[in-house]
């Protein structure tokens, strides 16, 4: 493929918003032997592994697990790293960034969703798909710790406790963290020989769990722990769950966490751990909350805001396209683009939305809901997705070739959209229903 058709100088940001970003073209071949070679380096010889959620809930967890082992990297390569991008400029911004997660969706399908779509958006600066033979001092920063961090998604959770059954020692520690499977079956294997050959196994979590399936992976003796998922994130049931005296700063940093995991919003730092999150590699991030928690280094400032400009265009772009759906009770918004998903529904929801359907271009869609609204993850698991009450993702199963996808970029993922739409219908039936039912005393 000619390069110039995937690079985005000169295009207008009508256009390019509405295809995914390069590395949705990258071949997941590829993707996976960097991926499995990346695990490799940071799994062997760790005393501890952390598979975690690559948004800044698992990570933050991930910095505490590290915190608890003495096991946090220096910050200070990386902040002279984030100092050079901005002087140099970076002109990646649409790499995908795969050290947070190679699958195409919906870190547990809600919010955390941005992180398994690094194709379909802004990527993490400084971890691209190209080989490392720059000067960087952090390129290696993932075979440092002994508390070795893979960053998954819940399609991935399956490969990467794969990964540490492989390469880690028999007597490590595992821990996982913000991530919620859909099913037990699917993770079964794995983590059954891991609850054997480990030392021990911790999972700390704030979505919610299938009964059966959690009850599953505490049979195998795994410590699950399952915060409240409309009251903590999984920063704060690792906070409380980790035996480690961890000073203010954590439990700072995982209330600011919070304020923007369940959408809050009262806290302004909280916009800037999740966006930082989002354009940084795993070990950066994990490194510099660990050393100054919610409160964010000049230098991190500084490069959060320079990629901020862009993210305020596009969602801009993204609003501008919002069509509005009556379906039963509700008003949905719908609307299609590389945008974040998040700054978009709420300002959808402002503008007098009960729902709001965010379609990306690499084909999956987030879905965002409001107090009048608590049915996000109802409508996202009948197509092929999962979440929180008021914030889910999926991806419908509508794509078998490259055709699909042209089909779905030239028309704005109308094909997409139809069969969330559909899938909202069926949901408003059934809750109208349900009200019926309790009216008639049933």
């Amino acid at each position: 493929m000619d390069d110039e058709l995937i690079d985005e100088a000169g295009i207008p940001r009508s256009r390019y918003t509405r295809l995914p970003g390069k590395g949705f073209f990258y071949p997941d071949s590829l993707d996976e032997e960097r991926s499995e070679r990346r695990a490799k380096e940071a799994i062997e010889g760790s005393d501890a592994v952390v598979i975690a959620d690559g948004d800044a809930d698992g990570l933050a967890c991930a910095a505490m697990v590290r915190e608890a082992y003495d096991a946090a990297l220096d910050v200070a390569d990386f902040e002279a790293a984030i100092a050079a991008r901005l002087a140099e400029g970076d002109d990646d911004e649409d790499e995908e960034a795969t050290d947070h997660d190679e699958d195409e969706e919906a870190t547990d399908h809600d919010e955390d969703e941005e992180a398994a779509d690094r194709g379909d958006d802004d990527a993490l600066a400084g971890d691209t798909h190209e080989e490392d033979e720059s000067d960087d001092p952090t390129d290696d920063a993932h075979t440092r710790s002994p508390v070795g961090l893979v960053a998954a998604g819940p399609y991935s959770l399956d490969t990467s406790l794969e990964r540490v059954l492989a390469y880690a020692d028999d007597d490590v520690d595992l821990f996982v963290c913000d991530l919620c499977p859909d099913d037990y079956e699917w993770i079964a294997e794995p983590l059954e020989a891991l609850a054997e050959e480990a030392a021990s196994v911790r999972w700390f979590d704030h979505h919610q769990w299938d009964e059966e399936t959690a009850a599953a992976v505490r049979d195998l003796g795994v410590d699950l722990v399952i915060g409240e998922s409309d009251e903590e994130c999984t920063a704060d049931v690792a906070l409380r769950s980790l035996d480690h005296a961890f000073g203010d700063r954590w439990a700072e940093l995982a209330t600011v966490t919070r304020d923007h995991d369940l959408w809050i919003k009262e806290d302004p730092r909280s916009d800037d751990l999740a966006d930082y999150s989002y354009w940084a590699g795993s070990e950066e991030y994990a490194t510099v909350v660990g050393a100054y928690g919610a409160d964010l280094p000049e230098t991190v400032e500084a490069f959060v805001a320079d990629r901020r400009v862009e993210k305020e265009a596009r969602i801009d772009a993204a609003v501008d396209r919002a069509v509005t759906h009556e379906v039963g009770e509700w008003t949905v918004a719908v609307t299609y683009g590389r945008c974040s998903q998040n700054e978009v529904a709420e300002a959808l929801r402002e503008a007098g939305a009960d729902a709001a359907v965010i379609v990306k271009p690499a084909g999956s869609a987030s879905i965002r809901g409001s107090d009048g609204f608590r049915h996000a993850h109802e409508v996202a698991g009948r197509v092929n997705g999962g979440g929180h009450p008021q914030a889910a993702g999926c991806k419908p199963d509508i794509y078998d070739d490259m055709l699909d996808y042209a089909q779905h970029w030239t028309t704005e993922g109308q094909a997409c959209k139809r069969v969330i739409l559909a899938a909202f219908e069926a949901v408003a039936e059934e809750v109208a229903a349900a009200e019926t039912g309790e009216e008639n005393g049933e």
